[in-house]
């Protein structure tokens, strides 16, 4: 997908390691212009000065220290951001934490909260701060990194399973509210992947993250997990043109034909598919409750 964002500047949060760097690598191959902001301004000067190794002449990479759970953080990126692009016309919403690794009574509060604050506040405070360009110029994507944690219980990592399920329930409610608007938001699960997050799993142990999770993290590790590249191709894609009128929805980077979208398009507009929805009985084939 050589120059597919060429023309286009994109917002993306938590970029100075694992995911958020490999997405922020492939929009600089893909074409595009690029704002990173994270916490670790070290991490993220690294980063910049080899992406800008990597972009053509005139591509531009900019960068500053943001901590979007905090909204004077917020404020001046997107203030800095539309200062320095005329046009944004995408933001990838990828800063997140696990957070706390325990039972909920026992595993600190003040800890559990930040970690709603960053990964389901955070996103929508970005999502709000750039909203009214998008608007103004009948254009946008947001791209919201979501994960198992909005799919599946995740016993021991609650703040993270409820911050994830909260900001993909919220960013398919936002993709109403802006349908008119020329603006597509949609959420991706990038796939089990060997970052920093899942060396926290493996640090904190059996006995906060339970037995099951716990062996599952350590095949991963052992097995190298889904990759980086699958996750951050998708991101690109839903950054492009090719993606245009799909929204509201919660795409597998590693089990959905998400290539292949663009000719089903309409089945996409008119339907509930990849979203997140209650099961009932008959759903599981049987005829009680129904």
């Amino acid at each position: 997908m050589s120059d597919i964002l060429k023309g286009r500047a994109a917002v993306i949060t938590g970029a100075n390691q694992g995911l958020g760097e490999a997405i922020a690598t492939a929009y600089v191959l893909a074409g595009a212009d690029v704002f990173l902001c994270a916490r670790d301004d070290l991490k993220l000067a690294e980063v910049q000065t080899r992406l800008k190794g990597l972009a053509a002449s005139g591509q531009r990479v900019e960068a500053m220290r943001a901590d979007v759970s905090k909204r004077e953080d917020v404020a001046r990126l997107a203030s800095a951001a539309l200062k320095l692009f005329p046009q944004i016309h995408i933001l990838v919403n990828n800063a997140g934490v696990y957070g706390p690794k325990g039972r909920i009574e026992e595993i600190d509060w003040d800890e559990w909260v930040q970690a709603i604050e960053i990964n389901l506040l955070g996103s929508i405070l970005t999502a709000r701060a750039f909203l009214p360009h998008f608007r103004a110029q009948r254009y946008g994507k947001i791209v919201q990194l979501s994960g198992g944690g909005a799919t599946a219980p995740l016993p021991y990592i609650s703040a993270y399973a409820a911050s994830k399920a909260a900001i993909v329930r919220f960013m398919e409610t936002l993709a109403e509210e802006v349908k008119e608007d020329g603006v597509d938001i949609n959420s991706i699960a990038p796939g089990a992947l060997n970052t920093r997050l899942l060396d926290e799993v493996l640090e904190a142990g059996m006995e906060k993250v339970g037995r099951g999770f716990y062996e599952k993290a350590l095949k991963q590790k052992e097995e190298g997990g889904a990759g980086l590249e699958k996750g951050s191709a998708l991101t690109v894609f839903l950054g492009s043109s090719l993606s245009d009128g799909i929204t509201g929805k919660l795409i597998s980077a590693v089990w959905d034909p998400w290539e292949q979208f663009p000719q089903y398009l309409q089945d996409l507009k008119q339907s509930d598919i990849y979203t997140l929805r209650r099961i009932v009985p008959k759903d599981r084939g049987l005829t009680w409750g129904s």
